[in-house]
């Protein structure tokens, strides 16, 4: 199984229907995409700074965002589908579909998880991997990548490229985690088609190896 964090910034890019084309083609049921928030979350952000609401508000509000733009993704390809729990995710892979992740039913039912914005939909990517266990997790982003095989997710955190929380759902799990730009999708279907582990990407590691 891998799970593919899309980013909120892919949205009106050739590059989003060009990954849900690629998934919906080659996914075969092993793919679960995980939506960002984008325009979604920033009209969250925006009625938190109008109104004053408190984060833990802010935060339901922004994972129902999520679910927003699952639904987008599925109009804008007919041939993946919904899941909102592990059972219904489970089922359509059986029937070999790619499959789209609407969060909010499993975010909102688990109490452990931070009602912050510094956790966002990265993490909540992590925290998937880990209930699905999946062998590998890919973040797709629109920054490039460094010329180099692996990346430490603390330079990440530092950055802002991921969140905060990252680290804590990443780490020491089951599957390898992959930071991957946004115009890869090019090449994605050979690697679900013929590689066990993505040969695209660089690996997000808690530590480099010298």
């Amino acid at each position: 199984m891998w799970v593919v964090k899309l980013g909120g910034s892919l949205l009106g890019t050739p590059a989003l229907k060009g990954w849900l084309e690629a998934f919906a083609q080659f996914g075969d049921g092993k793919v679960v995409i995980v939506p960002g928030g984008g325009v979604f979350a920033d009209a969250v952000r925006d009625a938190q700074a109008k109104t004053g609401i408190d984060d833990a508000t802010a935060h339901k509000m922004a994972v129902v965002a999520m679910d927003q733009y699952a639904t987008l993704m599925t109009c804008l390809n007919e041939d993946l589908v919904m899941a909102s729990s592990e059972l219904e995710i489970a089922k359509r892979g059986l029937q070999h579909r790619a499959i789209v992740w609407k969060p909010s039913s499993m975010v909102l039912a688990d109490n452990e998880l931070p009602m912050s914005w510094d956790l966002s939909s990265d993490s909540l990517a992590a925290w998937l991997a880990t209930k699905l266990n999946a062998q590998h997790l890919l973040i797709v982003k629109s920054i490039s990548h460094r010329h180099t095989a692996k990346i430490e997710v603390k330079g990440l955190m530092v950055d802002g490229v991921l969140d905060s929380y990252f680290s804590a759902y990443s780490t020491g799990k089951s599957f390898k985690t992959w930071l991957v730009n946004k115009n890869e999708f090019i090449n994605i279907h050979q690697e679900i088609t013929h590689h066990s582990r993505p040969m695209i990407g660089v690996e997000i590691v808690a530590e480099s190896q010298s």
